[in-house]
């Protein structure tokens, strides 16, 4: 087993890993520890779900449909797609 790596062959949970939440509450994105993303809108769960990469304070997504984007972790802010998100506690 590689170093960082956990015994099932997924990489280590990162800093980052959680609920974020916009300020109205409205979409919630969880990021997955096995490097899998769920994105939830209103009273729809589950609208977007796919993969995700971070490398720094950068994370990249590719959902279940093959469309991209990516973001940028500024402390416990995540600045995607236009949008604001505040890490949950």
């Amino acid at each position: 087993m590689n170093a960082g790596q956990k015994p099932n062959g997924l990489e280590a949970a990162h800093d980052y890993v959680g609920m974020w939440v916009t300020a109205d509450g409205v979409i919630r994105q969880e990021l997955l520890p096995n490097g899998r993303y769920d994105e939830a809108r209103g009273h729809r769960a589950s609208a977007y779900t796919g993969s995700y990469s971070i490398k720094g304070n950068h994370i990249d997504y590719v959902d279940d449909t093959g469309f991209t984007a990516d973001g940028e972790f500024q402390g416990d802010v995540l600045y995607h797609g236009g949008m604001i998100f505040y890490r949950q506690k």
